[in-house]
């Protein structure tokens, strides 16, 4: 057998060996207690995250006001800033900023969400989810996900403000 064709099987047997992987791993059934825990796991390390990220953002711009979310909508962190713009001519105007960042609650379809919601001096910036299945979820990608997010806000707030 030349180099080629043993070079050609070797690379499809890691594929078969990495596609069984992934069949095991996807195969093993949950029981819904399972799903619940691990969902459960899942929010507390995210929310954590997301109150470290805008409790930090908040101490960068002064007057914004930190918040714990916790309700039927999820759970998670919000800040929240009035300015007002007085303007020579015109009538003084409220600037609303926002930046909301929860964890959906836990539903038959086992799917773990995060949704951020950004408004910047009464401009809705993004209104945007993310979600992964639980059986799947990838906690380094969330994460990377929220900081990605913050800092777009963090820099588009900065230019406007």
């Amino acid at each position: 057998m030349d180099f080629e064709k043993r070079l050609q099987n070797a690379i499809n047997k890691g594929r078969a060996a990495k596609d069984e992987e992934i069949r095991q791993k996807v195969g093993k059934k949950l029981t819904e207690e399972e799903f619940r825990n691990l969902h459960l796991k899942y929010r507390l390390e995210l929310t954590e995250h997301i109150d470290s990220c805008l409790r930090k953002l908040s101490d960068h711009f002064p007057g914004f006001q930190f918040n714990t979310v916790m309700g039927e909508e999820g759970w998670g962190s919000k800040i929240t800033r009035d300015d007002v713009s007085l303007n020579t001519g015109q009538k003084a105007q409220t600037l609303y900023s926002r930046l909301e960042m929860i964890v959906r609650p836990f539903t038959e379809t086992h799917i773990l969400e995060l949704v951020a919601k950004a408004t910047i001096r009464n401009k809705e910036i993004f209104n945007r989810s993310h979600y992964q299945f639980i059986a799947e979820a990838d906690m380094q990608s969330f994460q990377d996900l929220m900081d990605l997010w913050i800092l777009e806000f963090a820099e588009q707030f900065s230019f406007q403000g």
